[in-house]
């Protein structure tokens, strides 16, 4: 079931986040990508804490209202798990192992690297290629989480009539995003190494992902998010959390919202971002970042990319991975274009349909 390998059968991406459930259907022509089909609905408050799902009812039930809201006909899907709750290690094989030699002893060996049981979890790794400081060995990408949380979100995928045929790591999948966005963002000069950071700011956690030559080579959560913000609102103006979520999406706030919410968030935002680049540049051997890709759905806040450009000092784009797609015709364009950069992990999930 927790697999990274390539599939042909035709499905949904489903990206389940604290808030939302969130999926995409897509087709291809040739190199031309569609967008059949797409749905987002809200989640009820703590049916999924800090990407834990705790209300797994809930969370079908607003998956059956995805679908049919999407009105796809599609009947099999790949999901994911957090970023926190998989282990990833590239290890080095012996070249010469067939395929059936190589999943031998890497389960064999895999004990030395996982924290629980091997009863216990869901492994499985890929092949990136030969090591570069040694020929005789492969390099190899192991990936692990909890079987406890990959079934948990399959089952709800099956209770909504859904067949769960890829199970990812939202990195993964977001990384595999990018790569529709990277050919039209404009480059400096060429180089030999291309590194980018995908900052995710979701409704109650921060992600980066950061990428060199399209492969992610650091991974990090932390908790903050545009929950905030809406709670600020709730707080300031005696608002329920839904008239707040509403009132911070469609405007109609008092005048001093912008200067004494809005603007002050915006900075602690900017400043996290700031954080998560120094954290990347602390832990590994990289002391520049090409370009920052800002995702969630927080990332529309007008302004904000220039402002984490100007803290950060690195040049930001808002993500938006359907730029270059065709639509179905029954496809909100303006909808599915204000919701773009919070699907970057449904549309990576939906693209493993043509590995």
């Amino acid at each position: 079931m927790f697999s990274l390998r390539r599939k042909s059968q035709p499905f949904v991406g489903i990206d389940i986040s604290s808030t939302s459930v969130k999926l995409i259907e897509l087709s291809r022509s040739g190199n031309s990508i569609r967008v059949e089909s797409y749905g987002v609905e809200p989640l009820p408050a703590n049916a999924v804490v800090e990407k834990n799902i705790s209300d797994t009812s809930a969370v079908t039930s607003s998956l059956n209202k995805a679908l049919s809201r999407a009105g796809t006909k599609a009947k099999k899907c790949a999901l994911a798990v957090p970023t926190s709750a998989a282990v990833t290690k590239i290890i080095h094989m012996p070249s010469d192992l067939n395929d059936e030699e190589l999943e031998a002893q890497i389960h064999l060996e895999a004990d030395q690297y996982i924290p629980s049981p091997l009863d216990e979890v869901n492994l499985d790794f890929e092949v990136l290629g030969t090591n570069e400081q040694n020929p005789d060995k492969i390099d190899v990408l192991l990936v692990v989480a909890r079987t406890e949380i990959v079934e948990s979100r399959a089952a709800i995928a099956e209770a909504a009539g859904l067949q769960p045929i890829v199970m990812d790591v939202e990195s993964f999948a977001t990384a595999n995003a990018y790569r529709l966005i990277e050919p039209y963002i404009p480059h400096d000069a060429p180089s030999d190494s291309n590194v980018v950071a995908i900052i995710d700011v979701g409704a109650t956690m921060t992600s980066i992902t950061v990428t060199e030559n399209e492969q992610v080579i650091y991974s990090r959560e932390q908790p903050f998010g545009g929950r905030q913000l809406t709670e600020e609102i709730m707080r300031r103006y005696g608002l329920s959390y839904a008239e707040a979520g509403l009132a911070k999406k469609e405007g109609g706030l008092p005048d001093n919202y912008i200067t004494e919410i809005l603007t002050p968030f915006k900075d602690t935002l900017a400043q996290q971002a700031n954080r998560l680049m120094h954290f990347f540049f602390a832990n590994s051997s990289h002391g520049t970042v090409n370009e920052i890709i800002l995702a969630g759905g927080t990332a529309g806040i007008p302004g904000l990319d220039e402002l984490i450009e100007k803290h950060t000092h690195i040049r930001t784009t808002i993500a938006n991975p359907f730029s270059q797609m065709s639509f179905n015709s029954k496809i909100n364009q303006q909808r599915l274009g204000n919701d773009a950069p919070a699907l970057m992990i449904a549309v990576g999930l939906a693209l493993r349909n043509f590995d």
